[in-house]
């Protein structure tokens, strides 16, 4: 049987999502109230019960854009999702569900995001990469594992004198990171959306903050699951390039972690051949693939809404000028679109 998450099951679905080895951080119920509350768009979280036990879930979030196309997504404003089962039978009702909600729907295209293929008959994105590495419980191991240059940019944030501290707030967290993206030429989106992830993931989303004498240099906001950390939201300011502050940033969040007892460090997605791409393997992390796998319903091809589209290009070169508060102001209402 197939049913729609109400509030009441969320810790049963949760609870599925712990204890289940392909369950991650998005698929988390929570996931439905944070876009909900800051995007506005539509969730339909569908799970599969069995003799009264879950056997299956399926988060997926309807994005219909007039500037980027109409979409359902799993998961949306995320690096994963997909479908989570315990048997095939529960896989296949699942994905006969999402597939009849977006014929339903009328969207272009039906997007499945995964670590490993589970749709070898759907076309899929080969454009994104995730880095995850394995943390030895010896801070200094981790620091030693680092390739020597990288570990030599790691040491120089340290001998300037940058310090981490834990904020409570997002307030500078989207100072440094509104900055970074709009110098990427990206839409930001809203700090609303930042402290709501906050306040619903609560302990296990925490924002570390670099600083240079008192003043702000970088900030990163992380999430905690299950023994990994995932820092998903950085940035850093003018002050970071020379101070080597986004270095020393993610040194530090691998640092703590291991003394939280995390087991691994997960990099996150970044696109082949791109910036974040080759810092993440300076740090000697190795690109694992990315299973974006589409069902086309009313598109043709797979839609490309990502930066390296070169329709995009001049868009991106006059973002970059913008000044950082009217970026901030304009940003949300493009970013909001861009799940």
């Amino acid at each position: 049987m197939i049913k729609l998450l109400e509030p009441s099951q969320r810790e049963r679905w949760d609870h599925y999502v712990m204890a289940s080895a392909d369950g991650s951080f998005f698929h988390l119920s929570a996931w439905q109230q944070v876009i909900k509350q800051a995007f506005g768009h539509n969730t339909y979280y569908y799970y599969t019960e069995q003799d009264g036990e879950i056997t299956g879930i399926l988060p997926l979030t309807h994005v219909n854009s007039l500037l980027f196309g109409n979409s359902l997504v799993s998961n949306a404003f995320c690096v994963y999702g997909g479908i989570v089962a315990s048997n095939d039978e529960a896989f296949a009702g699942l994905q006969s569900k999402a597939q009849q909600l977006a014929r339903e729907l009328g969207v272009d295209s039906l997007e499945m995001r995964s670590r490993q293929q589970h749709h070898p008959d759907w076309p899929h994105k080969e454009l994104y990469v995730t880095f995850r590495k394995e943390l030895d419980p010896d801070v200094e191991k981790n620091l030693n594992a680092i390739p020597r240059k990288q570990r030599a940019m790691v040491r120089a944030g340290i001998k300037a004198g940058l310090t981490s501290v834990i904020d409570d707030n997002v307030e500078r967290l989207y100072r440094a990171y509104s900055e970074s993206v709009r110098n990427l030429g990206t839409p930001v989106f809203p700090k609303r959306y930042f402290q709501i992830l906050q306040d619903v993931f609560g302990e296990s989303c925490e924002v570390l903050t670099i600083e240079h004498e008192g003043q702000l240099v970088a900030s990163v906001m992380s999430f905690y699951f299950k023994d990994e950390v995932l820092p998903y939201y950085g940035g850093g300011t003018d002050a970071a390039r020379d101070l080597k502050g986004n270095d020393f940033m993610y040194w530090e969040v691998m640092r703590r972690a291991v003394e939280k007892g995390c087991k691994i460090f997960d990099y996150g997605r970044s696109k082949v051949g791109t910036g974040s791409y080759r810092f993440k393997k300076h740090w000697g992390f190795e690109p694992e693939p990315l299973y974006y796998e589409v069902d086309l319903v009313k598109a043709k091809q797979i839609p490309e809404i990502n930066p390296l589209n070169p329709k995009y290009r001049l868009f991106i070169a006059a973002w970059k000028r913008l000044p950082l508060p009217l970026s901030q102001l304009i940003g949300p209402w493009l970013a909001k679109d861009l799940g």
